[in-house]
């Protein structure tokens, strides 16, 4: 408990110790309202003070305000002999238990998304005059060499220049598994370097680094609202001044028609019957059990390695039927590795340098491959006027000569006679000019967890798996049947995969939702459109996960069937609480306007169905399925 929560659980036991000993002592008359007054000052002088300020500030319609009139209101029916004092206390006794319930609720799901505070660095150390200097991570440019020692964190991306170690990644990918690290491997901010010193050479500057990036997306995601929540502020805008007017009826029209056809006004029993609807019409149900589910959602989804945007994607989330999928980088590992260089009148060597030198300047996966392949230094002063084709390859001058390396469409678009390869993969034609020098054969490596995750989406509710890839069609047909794809559509570009999600939206029932993962920069497009857009957060491009509403921090797709379920679990749970929570309150305003209803009836309906429906939010944190899930990860 923090401080505040400590403060009123001492309230609430003293309070019930001064109504004990006022129950067993003789006090009567005044005597006796000064003892109860005095309890209800201790417990409810807060809400009293709350209730004064939202007045003076012409915002009295909320919670404080109803308990506080109906708090003093059973004190007026006890000093009239018409009710006991203990009820006025026990009003703001339930309430206060209720609210301290809520605060230990919200503590709770607090601390996973919290957690990831601790994640922000405080400085970096660097060499200045020979001696190791401790300065703020702004200060850091890229290119800048830092030290990070056992125990600290890395406080901005880069490469490992010198020294092996072991870094704990649990803060961004909530893998527990430590990995190890070493010379020309990426470092990234926020992981804690366990063993021994790391000298690492930044890639980026501190507020593009992945500890910023994450921060800045937690922030964001506080912001967004869903339906729900959208749903309930503006319930709760027309409810209580409605709840007020219809006390206000029921104390004063209702005895003044009484009169008018020549009944008694019974002013006490209709002022009661006000009191107990006051009480029972308190919205603290709604208003803190609906966005509390989301906020403990959002908590279990980060803690079991999912960063999403806001409590909005979280309900999208919840009504994804159909997944489409890129293929390289998201089902596959992205390593890839070159097989065969086939119909070539050069080396193989002298192919590969072509390709490596015309693809030196991109971080593709098969960029990469290729210049891994070449296996050579490669000096880029030979290479001028790079023109990146979307989904199609590159066109460059090497050497002064025109080259153009890629797929077939980038044949048939610089008019070269290409040779059809048959072996499954991906296949880089090259040519000079519209001379042909033959193909490369590069194949991708399926992720190992990529079947396990495929069943895992099917489990938890997704009817329809799509893959969308730039790739041609054999090596995406042999993929797409080993993990049971529905559909699959190849050798898109960026603008076809846009176009093949538009038909999925199209295509999708009333209230189903579609969503894309991704972890290209040509995926952003696709992403943005899609309702849902999940990027791959370790290999995905900064653009894919700017533009995703879901992030996978350690690109483990089968963290994605937890994100869903969790979703629905979510949604389910706020379901349950609006229809309880007005239910149970219409139920019981009825039955205290008849008066039917006593006011432990009316703290029932308040302070009992608030910690129920606060209990039942937090359900998420707790329930054994959704600890088994994180502790697979």
């Amino acid at each position: 408990m923090n401080k505040k929560q400590r403060k009123n659980l001492i309230r609430i036991v003293l309070t019930v110790l001064l109504l004990a000993l006022i129950g067993m002592s003789p006090l009567v008359g005044m005597a006796k309202l000064a003892a109860y007054f005095a309890a209800c000052i201790l417990i409810g002088g807060d809400i009293l003070r709350k209730a004064g300020i939202g007045i003076l500030h012409r915002e009295p319609l909320d919670e404080n305000l109803l308990m506080s009139l109906a708090s003093l209101g059973a004190f007026a029916l006890a000093a009239m002999g018409t009710e006991d004092f203990f009820e006025a206390v026990a009003i703001l006794l339930f309430y206060q238990i209720g609210v301290l319930f809520e605060g230990y609720a919200v503590g709770k799901s607090r601390r996973d998304i919290g957690a990831l505070m601790d994640i922000r660095p405080d400085y970096a150390n660097v060499w200045q005059d020979g001696k190791l200097v401790r300065v703020d991570p702004d200060a850091v440019g890229v290119g800048m060499e830092i030290v990070v020692q056992p125990g600290e964190r890395v406080p901005i991306d880069g490469i490992v220049m010198e020294g092996e170690s072991t870094l704990s990644t649990s803060a961004l990918t909530g893998e527990s598994l430590p990995q190890e690290i070493g010379e020309g491997q990426e470092a990234l901010s926020g992981c804690i370097n366990l063993t021994r010193v790391l000298r690492i050479r930044t890639t980026k500057p501190f507020e593009e680094s992945t500890a910023s990036k994450i921060l800045e997306l937690v922030e964001e995601a506080s912001s967004r609202k869903s339906r729900a929540e959208v749903f309930i502020t503006r319930f709760a805008r027309i409810y209580t001044p409605a709840v007020v007017s219809g006390a206000v009826l029921l104390a004063v029209a209702l005895p003044i028609m009484r009169l008018a056809f020549g009944m008694a006004a019974e002013w006490e029993d209709w002022g009661y019957r006000a009191l107990i609807f006051l009480v029972i019409s308190c919205p603290c149900a709604l208003v803190v059990s609906v966005p509390l589910a989301f906020f403990a959602s959002l908590g279990a989804a980060s803690r079991a390695g999912v960063l999403v945007k806001g409590s909005n994607f979280l309900e999208m989330l919840a009504d994804v039927r159909t997944v489409a999928m890129d293929k390289t980088g998201t089902l596959t590992r992205g390593a890839f590795e070159v097989r065969a260089v086939h119909h070539s009148p050069l080396t193989d060597q002298e192919l590969l340098e072509i390709a490596a030198l015309a693809e030196s300047a991109s971080s593709h996966p098969i960029s990469r491959s290729l210049r891994k392949a070449h296996g050579r230094e490669i000096d880029r002063r030979r290479v001028m006027d790079v023109e990146e084709i979307g989904g199609a390859g590159v066109l460059a001058r090497i050497d002064g000569r025109p080259f153009a390396i890629g797929n077939e469409r980038l044949m048939a678009r610089v008019g070269a006679s290409y040779r059809p390869c048959h072996h499954a993969g991906t296949i880089v034609h090259v040519a000079e000019g519209k001379e042909y020098l033959g193909h490369i054969v590069i194949a991708d490596v399926v992720k190992p967890e990529a079947k396990a995750a495929m069943e895992a989406l099917r489990a938890s509710g997704v009817r329809r798996l799509v893959m969308l890839t730039g790739d041609g069609h054999k090596a995406a047909e042999e993929i797409a049947a080993a993990l049971s794809f529905d559909l699959v559509r190849s050798e898109l570009l960026p603008k076809d995969k846009v176009a093949s999600v538009e038909h999925l939206l199209a295509d999708a029932k009333k209230g189903e939702r579609v969503a894309f993962v991704g972890d290209g920069i040509n995926d952003a497009p696709v992403l943005a459109r899609a309702d849902v857009g999940i990027a791959m957060g370790a290999m995905g491009s900064d653009a894919a996960i700017e533009a995703a509403d879901v992030v996978l921090m350690d690109d483990d797709l089968r963290k994605l069937a937890k994100a869903v379920r969790i979703a629905r679990r979510c949604m389910g749970i706020v379901r349950t609480n609006i229809a309880a929570s007005i239910g149970i309150k219409v139920i019981c305003l009825v039955l205290g306007a008849f008066g039917l209803a006593d006011l432990w009836l009316a703290i029932f309906a308040d302070t009992g169905v608030l910690v129920l429906a606060t209990l039942n939010a937090v359900r998420v944190l707790f329930v054994k399925e959704f600890r088994s899930f994180i502790k697979s990860s």
